[in-house]
């Protein structure tokens, strides 16, 4: 029994492309980090539509290394056969969208760590354990990774695992051009033709570009070129035809490019080429693979391919099985899918593998409360960077008292005060939420001079931003409109940026509280087309959740959920609410603050009690919500 659809074995690097678009590199002034290397595209593209993918290559035993390991894992890939070297780099590459077909891009992989693969890294029965093999262009340019990539090829074809090659004809990595020159596809080159042709008897697929396909027969005429690969192999042969779309042939070759029988993609807006063929190989397998046709299987390549050139990034633009779907259904009114809400809704929320875990928050991110405090008892603010890294003392505390996994434990922590905190937590796995709101402010203000975009910029991509305001349906039209402004200008700076958001909606404390304010409000931004990845509630009734759940599920059964809060209530009031809370799945736990610190830290800037004191106490707290909680939420589940 074969568990895995797919091995990739070869190129697994970081690409840093150039954020400013219409710029040659060295004009460039910042650059976005994603998972690159072909290879590495393909699992990952092929786990997101849907297949059991694995990695076959090596990282460097440093951040980018352990980045491209977090990034094949965080869509499931299997990276049990990424070998960490310990005495190589990870590749790179730096790249940039210059025009819609002109993209400048430099290789850095001298002596790099997926080019020292070797045989040991992997048996005869994990090639075996697959349906498919797939190797890409580039792990066949040296005399090590050609015998290490035939060692894999020969277990494939001894176990009934099939043998897919993605040519990937990148001349410079085979030392056929200068080496800045990463852009260009094709330099003819008899010595290499030859190599590539004795792969082509044990391919079972081939997949190219007319370029790649020129190379891999010799020929710079199509046809020719065909007929020398079909008189070295039987294989499936597809050929990419670029915006027009591809041909699939399994028999004989046309004698003419006219009688190619073309499986035509939808025309979309293109912003560069580069990435597409990754993104057409992953929709290609996601149909092949599962015995699906040869037309449908091209068709799911084509659109992946049609996706990924309207958008920024290899790896990451490669679309989600839902979001593919979706696009395949809707192709016809899509022209530029980068404009499309619904597409580009089901693209973000194709990065999560799996549904976060319960959070049992601590926030402390409040910084007029504490300054407040501050001033009462005419303490240093700077206390208050102080207290902040002693909350997270109690936080590790009763991490260690419950044995809580760090993935369930959050926090909400600002970087006004908080810095020093934020900072000492950097390399743990929490779920952590940092605020923008100025507090207090109606209509809803950003906190800081800067826009709300440069401002999340320079966030870490794992901090969840969160956005507490105060709002209700009775409000007048004049002010509900300046909060849903400020709030669609932070939910599109999350869009672009990449960070989940998290809004945290309170009533006004002048309104009488009911129970439609809170599901009524809900409705009305996912009728705006805002879909925050979470919510922040207050305690609600038992009818107020059941119409929040049914908002949520309708509106958006992507959002992560809800998280409750405690508006500085008291703990036994909190307590209560986790009875009614604990009932509902969308319910994915809380983040209450005051209710958990206020008292301690109101006795510790009267110098009542000691750090000591502060964290025990504050860590009892948090404890005994978080038994309440999960006791309430285990009782419910038997």
């Amino acid at each position: 029994m074969k568990s895995i659809d797919i091995i990739c074995l070869g190129r697994a690097a970081v690409d840093f492309y150039g954020q400013q678009i219409g710029s040659s590199l060295e004009n460039m002034g910042s650059f976005a980090k994603y998972l690159g290397g072909s290879s590495a595209n393909i699992a990952y593209g092929c786990s997101k539509l849907g297949l059991n993918s694995a990695m076959l290559t090596r990282v460097g035993n440093e951040h980018m290394g352990r980045f491209v390991r977090n990034e094949l894992e965080s869509v499931g890939v299997d990276t049990s056969h990424v070998i960490t070297d310990k005495e190589r780099l990870t590749g790179l590459v730096v790249l940039g969208i210059q025009d819609k077909e002109t993209f400048p891009l430099i290789f850095y992989r001298k002596d790099c760590a997926d080019m020292a693969i070797s045989e040991n890294d992997f048996t005869k029965d994990y090639i075996a354990s697959s349906r498919s093999l797939l190797i890409t262009g580039t792990h066949f340019s040296s005399d090590s990774t050609y015998q290490t990539s035939m060692k894999a090829i020969e277990y494939a074809k001894a176990s009934d695992t099939q043998v897919i090659v993605d040519i990937d004809y990148r001349p410079v990595l085979w030392g056929l051009t200068e080496l800045g020159d990463g852009e260009s596809r094709f330099v003819a080159s008899d010595d290499v033709s030859q190599h590539l042709q004795t792969i082509l008897p044990y391919c079972d697929v081939i997949v190219g570009t007319e370029e790649e396909i020129h190379i891999a027969g010799g020929s710079e005429d199509t046809i020719s070129a065909l007929f020398k690969i079909r008189e070295l192999s039987d294989s499936i042969i597809v050929l990419k035809l670029g915006p027009l779309g591809c041909t699939v042939i399994t028999n004989d070759i046309p004698e003419s490019a006219d009688n190619f029988k073309v499986i035509r993609g939808k025309q979309v807006d293109i912003l560069n080429v580069l990435g597409a063929g990754d993104a057409f190989m992953s929709g290609f397998l996601r149909g092949y693979l599962r015995g699906e046709s040869l037309e449908t299987s091209a068709n799911y390549a084509n659109a992946s391919g049609a996706l990924v050139v309207s958008r920024h990034g290899c790896a990451p633009a490669i679309p989600g099985e839902v979001e593919l779907f979706y696009y395949l259904e809707n192709a016809t009114k899509i022209p530029n899918p980068s404009s499309d809400l619904t597409l580009n809704h089901l693209h973000r929320v194709s990065f999560r593998s799996k549904e976060e875990p319960e959070i049992f928050g601590f926030a402390f991110d409040h910084r007029k409360q504490l300054l407040d405090l501050a001033k009462k008892y005419g303490v240093d603010f700077k206390q208050i960077s102080k207290i902040k890294k002693l909350f997270i003392k109690s936080t590790q505390k009763a991490i260690d008292k419950l044995n809580i996994p760090e993935k369930n434990i959050g926090v909400l922590i600002d970087d006004t005060y908080g810095e020093d905190a934020l900072n000492s937590i950097a390399e743990k796995s929490w779920w952590i939420g940092r605020p923008v709101e100025l507090p207090s402010s109606r209509p809803l203000k950003f906190e800081g001079e800067q826009s709300i975009g440069s401002k999340i910029q320079s966030w870490p991509l794992t901090h969840t931003v969160k956005c507490l305001f105060f709002y209700h349906p009775d409000d007048s039209e004049e002010l509900k409109n300046k909060q849903e402004q400020k709030i669609k200008e932070l939910y599109f700076a999350c869009l672009q940026s990449g960070h989940q958001l998290l809004l945290e909606v309170i009533p006004p404390s002048e309104f009488e509280n009911d129970e439609i304010a809170i599901p009524n409000i809900l409705q009305r931004f996912y009728d705006l087309e805002i879909k925050p990845d979470w919510w922040k509630l207050p305690s609600m009734t038992e009818s107020s959740w059941k119409r929040v759940s049914t908002i949520i599920n309708t509106s958006d059964s992507h959002c992560q959920g809800v998280l409750l809060l405690g508006l500085s209530a008291p703990i036994d009031i909190v307590k209560k609410s986790f009875d009614v809370a604990a009932k509902y799945p969308i319910c994915k736990g809380f983040t209450v603050g005051r209710t958990i610190f206020y008292d301690p830290a109101e006795l510790w800037m009267q110098n009542k009690i000691t750090d000591e004191e502060l964290v025990d106490s504050v860590s009892m707290n948090y404890i005994d919500l978080i038994k309440v909680w999960k006791k309430n939420r285990e009782e419910i589940q038997q």
